[in-house]
């Protein structure tokens, strides 16, 4: 079981395996493990602390936790101490993905777009987001996201699609706090629908259609445009 870029022979691995230890070896891992100890101990109370603070919030935590990839107690309170408990402050989903950073840059000039990348907003609750789109899209627990994982990587890439699914599961969380209601599958497709009255220049429908995969061809010479 010895690497080959071992350089020790296995009689010194030996050695040092069924060695003793001196006095002043056996004191520093008393104080380590001491040390272990006292933080674990501080973790525990800190815990403890949290969770009475949360009390209050319990209904809402119980919410959260029915979101998939959200398993831990402790998890639901840190959405939920980060967007708060009453979702009138954001008027729609939208704002609430925006506030987290989880929508692309508005930043057009003529009709073209200058960039699609996220904000740098939520610097706290963007990570955790992805951390849990990540576990959703790799689970067969909730295959309606994970199948749209797996059609957004194909068209946009990995990073794109668990930005997405992020921004889909905020959605649902938003809509879960404002209704008072238990996760269902309908609460992220509501992301999905478009805005009434939504207008399009030619180049940006042109762009629209080209960035979901679809191929523009002229009609009178039949080319691609």
């Amino acid at each position: 079981m010895i690497s080959g870029k071992c350089k020790a022979s296995p009689e010194k691995i030996r050695a040092a395996l069924d060695g003793e230890l001196d006095p002043m070896q056996a004191k520093k891992l008393n104080l380590i493990r001491q040390h272990i100890s006292d933080i674990d101990a501080l973790k525990a109370n800190l815990e403890s602390l949290i969770y009475g603070i949360a009390s209050n919030y319990q209904p809402k935590i119980n919410l959260l936790m029915t979101v998939p990839g959200i398993s831990t107690k402790l998890t639901a309170i840190r959405i939920l101490a980060e967007i708060g408990a009453d979702m009138s402050v954001f008027e729609t989903a939208k704002k609430l993905a925006s506030w987290a950073g989880l929508t692309p840059q508005n930043q057009e000039s003529a009709g073209k777009k200058k960039t699609t990348r996220i904000g740098r907003a939520g610097a706290y609750l963007k990570p955790l987001l992805v951390q849990i789109a990540l576990a959703v899209s790799k689970s067969d627990k909730h295959p309606e996201l994970k199948n749209k994982y797996l059609a957004l990587k194909k068209r946009r890439g990995g990073k794109k699609a668990v930005i997405a699914i992020a921004r889909k599961l905020l959605t649902a969380i938003w809509n879960m706090l404002s209704k008072n209601e238990a996760y269902n599958a309908e609460l992220y497709r509501k992301a999905d629908k478009p805005p009434a009255a939504r207008e399009f220049t030619t180049a940006q429908a042109v762009a629209f259609l080209r960035n979901r995969g679809f191929v523009i061809v002229d009609e009178e010479t039949g080319e691609i445009a």
